[in-house]
């Protein structure tokens, strides 16, 4: 593809009275040589689109070059084709709406920030996708319940292939041992029917869904679009291809015997909810000890949810199935006597409707912490503390007890012992460790064949992990996706609409990865990393760190990458210390020459510098929110973007300070449990990485508090400001760079 610039210089929204135009053009036709430079007002409106067109067909511009507003709007204004590389320059929240107009000082960054654009284009191609060849196009769903039954039905009805696996010998799940469930239609008052037969009709009438009972997975290899899926039937094994995976296996109760403290196993009348559920389903409800009817009956919320000694987090279902089974009690007899005793009553959404029928219906809701449970010949009594009365109360002669137990994902450690990603944090403590990957789930349920482990990752408490903030479904391992009770705590109305969202990613992933395009979140993106595998040292940074498992490794210890696992974030590329793998729009000299672009003052100048390496994801939105609200910060910082912070080669930090910068700030996404990092590792690899900074720092006799990372979301806008002009204030107090000038 030749290469022929056109740069459009856009002087509307203030751009023009703030700063001087012609100096800015004259930076793209003296410095750089650029063939076309316009200026117009209103480059977005049509006459100006029009303009780059005809420069595209006329002139035969390929590289375009719009200096005007942020790249995050107008998006869709230009868009010139596949075959056009389009570059923006934020001359209007970065420059203009932040500092002073017709200032020497801002003109400057301006100039700066246009030829940090036309560096880049030095290095920069057009990305050629990777194209499978034949790529799949059928779901494979995991797990045949609520959630899995819907996400099969949702592929199918948009006209996709779907292979249904389910270890039980048929379909179902919990709906199966359900006798009713809470409501799902309006008024959204009175418990429904299962539907399971009518569920169980509709996927047998669908083509396109292969369904497969009594059958576990033996073996999930290769990637996004080519998933070698091998299952287990019986005694024999079949071999199906997927495009991708939904995780749908649900959740089991928590286990009852380790609820002693509530009675349960000192009495048969302490029952769960899913034996209660199994009782209702007889008919009569009567208590297990003597066949009773009952007239007496508690329920005992949280009975090890929200408990540190048992299950931290909420199990969400748990309060609207207590109120469907107080509802059963009072369906057989109006007269029952009914309690419930919780620590907060969830019944979020429509099934606020719910509570109050069982409200109007005489169940007695008590706030209370219960501390005994005592079986008095059969009869129990219930001894609690009343938080709103604040004094002890009771219940007695009961002849039975609900224990609301909670879930706890299938894909939990079998010894329940739920892993924390403050393991990786903890190993990652020393220097020089490489991250250690985050505890891989060990339920057999998958068997991913993966470098990185057979499972998912999981995130606390042993549910798969999954970006709750952003990307809901979405697991570190590209194009399987979790939904339902399996993914988090929820009732059958969320489950049911979390399954519906778990088929479409699982549609999008297979339209994208036949284009050879990103699936998320740098949807769309065509690049890949490329491999210079003559100069691969077999270090292993790469396949240890990256964090969707996008590279295996051969016998050998070479990195083997699968692209259509790859999420284009460059993590591997800052991890790689020979600087071997780069993108075609994206690499290592790439950025050392926009850094090297920017002009350094001389000392005598007075007018230090600071480099911004800025998150695409949160911290450049951030800066950009900033801008719009016209809040003012250091005019001495200039600021390139990353696509994240795990794509930082600690060899720009070397340029930033050769090249004479006072000062490295780092501006990355918060990390944790919630995975705010869009890209899950990558502002935590860099905080890694730049502990190993501050010794080289030293040894150059520089202060390590030169290089500053901060972690930021998109909503700090207005604190950004403040972060930039402390971190410049301190620089100032240091002095200038002693590498400036050489």
């Amino acid at each position: 593809m030749s290469k022929k610039i056109g740069v459009y210089i856009c002087s509307g929204c203030g751009i023009g009275d703030a700063l001087d135009m012609d100096a800015l053009a004259k930076v793209a036709t003296k410095e750089y040589k650029v063939p076309v430079c316009q200026k117009n007002a209103f480059f977005c409106g049509k006459e100006g689109v029009e303009i780059i067109k005809k420069d595209i067909a006329e002139n035969e511009v390929t590289y375009v070059v719009i200096a005007g507003c942020s790249g995050r709007v107008n998006y869709d204004v230009f868009n010139f084709g596949p075959s056009v590389v389009l570059e923006r320059v934020n001359l209007r929240e970065r420059v203009v709406w932040t500092q002073e107009p017709d200032d020497e000082d801002t003109q400057m960054m301006a100039e700066d920030y246009l030829r940090i654009t036309l560096a880049k284009l030095k290095n920069l191609e057009l990305p050629e996708a990777y194209v499978l060849e034949n790529c799949s196009r059928r779901v494979m769903v995991v797990g045949g319940g609520l959630a899995g039954m819907t996400s099969a039905l949702e592929v199918a009805k948009a006209g996709y292939e779907v292979v249904l696996v389910e270890k039980e010998d048929s379909l179902g799940g919990w709906l199966k041992k359900s006798y009713k469930i809470a409501p799902l239609n309006a008024p959204y008052t009175d418990p429904e029917d299962t539907g399971l037969e009518a569920r169980v009709k509709e996927i047998e009438g669908k083509s396109n869904i292969k369904v497969y009972t009594s059958t576990t997975v033996e073996k999930t290899a290769g990637a996004p679009g080519m998933f070698d899926v091998t299952l287990k039937q019986g005694g024999s094994t079949v071999e199906e291809k997927v495009g991708a995976v939904i995780l749908a296996t649900g959740a089991v109760p928590y286990e009852p015997s380790k609820l002693g403290h509530l009675g349960y196993g000192a009495s048969p009348n302490v029952v769960t909810q899913m034996q209660f559920e199994e009782l209702a389903a007889k008919g009569a409800i009567a208590r297990p000890s003597d066949g009773k009817a009952v007239q007496k009956v508690a329920f005992i919320q949280c009975a090890g949810s929200r408990d540190q000694e048992h299950l931290p987090y909420c199990s969400a279902a748990c309060c609207v199935e207590s109120i469907k089974q107080a509802l059963y009690v009072k369906g057989q007899n109006p007269e029952a006597a009914v309690y419930v005793f919780y620590k907060d009553i969830r019944s979020s959404g429509q099934y606020e409707h719910f509570y109050k029928k069982a409200q109007s219906e005489g169940v007695m809701f008590i706030k209370a912490d219960v501390t005994g449970v005592a079986d008095d010949g059969g009869n129990l009594t219930i001894e609690a503390n009343d938080l709103l009365m604040g004094s002890p109360t009771m219940a007695d002669e009961l002849d039975m007890v609900v224990l609301a137990n909670g879930m706890v994902p299938t894909t939990a450690f079998e010894d329940a012992a739920y892993g924390t990603e403050s393991q990786d944090e903890a190993a990652c403590a020393a220097a020089d460790a490489a991250p250690v990957p985050a505890p891989i789930i060990k339920s057999n349920i998958l068997n991913l064949d993966y470098r990185q482990g057979p499972e998912l990752p999981s995130l606390k408490y042993g549910f798969p992990d999954s970006h709750f903030i952003c990307f809901p479904y979405e697991t570190r391992r590209t194009g399987i996706y979790a939904a339902g009770s399996v993914r988090r705590p929820m009732d059958m109305s969320q489950a049911i609409g979390d399954a519906a969202g778990a088929a479409l990613k699982a549609v999008q992933c297979i339209e994208m990865t036949d284009k050879g395009a990103a699936v998320h979140p740098r949807s769309g993106d065509l690049s890949f990393p490329d491999f210079q595998m003559s100069r691969c040292t077999q270090c292993k940074r790469c396949t240890e760190e990256c964090p969707f498992g996008a590279i295996n490794e051969d016998e050998k210890g070479n990195p083997l990458p699968n692209p259509t696992r790859c999420r284009r974030c460059g993590t591997c590329m800052g991890a790689c210390p020979e600087r071997i793998i780069s993108f075609k729009n994206y690499s290592v000299p790439m950025m050392g020459n926009m850094l090297k672009s920017i002009e350094i003052p001389e000392e005598d100048e007075e007018k230090p510098r600071v480099l911004i390496f800025a998150c695409e994801n949160d911290a450049i939105p951030a800066l950009d929110m900033a801008g719009i609200n016209r809040l003012q910060y250091s005019k001495w910082v200039r600021i390139i973007p990353v696509r994240c912070l795990g794509s930082l080669n600690l060899v720009w930090i070397n340029d930033a300070m050769s090249k004479g910068f006072d000062g490295v700030l780092l501006l990355g996404c918060k990390h944790g449990d919630d995975y705010q990092c869009h890209f899950m590792k990558g502002s935590e690899l860099a905080g890694i990485r730049l502990s190993k900074v501050s010794e080289t720092l030293d040894r150059l006799g520089l202060e390590s508090e030169r290089v500053y990372m901060t972690e930021i979301n998109v909503m700090d806008y207005d604190k950004v400001p403040k972060i930039i002009d402390e971190f410049v204030e301190k620089i100032d107090k240091f002095g200038p760079n002693p590498m400036k000038g050489f």
